[in-house]
């Protein structure tokens, strides 16, 4: 009997061990809020207003960031206004471009060299449903997906939410909103050559329900915010599931700085909708997964899970001064959160 209880003892301890767990970090109140806040520091030229700002990244030099806004309004649909915005550390503009190319922006990313990768969420005639990629000057470099066109193959998307390249050169798209689009992560070479895709629409490890944003550690671990699973996961690149973390609320946008210091922005969660947590930016380690920080959302939380329940900050980053930057949805706005 004595050796038939240690044996199932063990066989539990093994599966304990097998089975990757979110690390639980208990907190006694919520974590500290060390940033104050700067609105109005970004100054659009000739009385241009800002749409809803989905999407923010550092630029190659550390302190210049680049935006992704919808046009002045919630599309870019019929607008010919440039919703690709470079902006230097005092707040002006220094760069515009992409007029008359998208239908619904979404996800932007900045390489190592400094091109600009952004999706266009939704498509509308020959437009939409695309990652592009542009110079840092501009100039269109490659397009991947049909214009215009859903699908799940490997030459197609269906509402790609965001785009990473990682160290080497290869590329991973977030491909999927929710609803009927797709809930899968796709990889190219750095030619544009398709490699592989994973996942599906569930809530088990590796599939995804709203597969909103990448970002990569410097060990080279994947980081995906499967934000309508209040979720992050985590895989090698060859898509081999390491962990879940949910202790950074659900995930809008996430970003990890060259410290391994991640950066989570919770547009969603209130009081029915991933219940406890409070939105905002949730700010701590990449390595240990452990939060440090905590910038609330101003704006109460209300109930339900329609339009308006969601807080303004969707993107988030941090420059290389530790800068937080909050890219403002439902409000318009690019916040900037620096150290008090």
């Amino acid at each position: 009997m004595q050796h038939c209880i240690w044996r199932m003892l063990g066989i539990a301890l093994v599966a304990a061990i097998a089975v990757p767990q979110a690390p639980a970090y208990a907190q006694a109140g919520d974590p500290p809020n060390p940033y104050r806040t700067v609105e109005n520091w970004a100054k659009l030229p000739d009385g241009r207003k800002w749409g809803q700002t989905i999407s923010v990244d550092i630029d190659r030099d550390g302190r210049s960031i680049w935006v992704f806004e919808r046009c002045g309004g919630t599309s870019c649909d019929g607008s010919e206004v440039a919703p690709i915005l470079k902006i230097d550390p005092s707040g002006n503009v220094t760069k515009s471009f992409g007029a008359g190319m998208f239908v619904f922006p979404h996800g932007l990313h900045v390489d190592r060299d400094g091109n600009v990768w952004v999706t266009d969420g939704r498509g509308k005639g020959a437009k939409g449903h695309q990652v592009h990629k542009f110079g840092p000057d501009g100039k269109v470099l490659m397009a991947l997906g049909k214009a215009g066109v859903t699908g799940d193959g490997p030459d197609a998307f269906n509402s790609p939410s965001d785009v990473l390249v990682a160290p080497n050169g290869d590329i991973f798209v977030a491909d999927g909103h929710g609803g009927e689009t797709n809930a899968r992560i796709v990889k190219f070479s750095k030619d544009g050559t398709f490699i592989k895709a994973w996942g599906k629409k569930g809530s088990g490890p590796g599939e995804f329900i709203v597969p909103h944003r990448l970002a990569m550690d410097s060990s080279g671990r994947l980081f995906v915010g499967d934000r309508s699973n209040n979720r992050i996961q985590i895989f090698d690149q060859d898509g081999k599931f390491v962990a879940e973390w949910r202790q950074f609320g659900r995930p809008s946008g996430v970003f990890i700085d060259r410290n391994d210091t991640i950066y989570v922005a919770d547009s969603e969660s209130n009081t029915t909708q991933n219940p406890g947590f409070k939105r905002g930016l949730w700010i701590g380690s990449a390595k240990d997964g452990k939060v440090s920080a905590l910038i609330p959302d101003p704006v109460p939380a209300k109930e339900g899970t329609g339009p308006g329940t969601g807080s303004a900050a969707e993107g988030v980053a941090a420059d290389a001064d530790g800068n937080v930057y909050g890219a403002e949805v439902d409000a318009r706005k690019l916040m900037r959160y620096v150290k008090k």
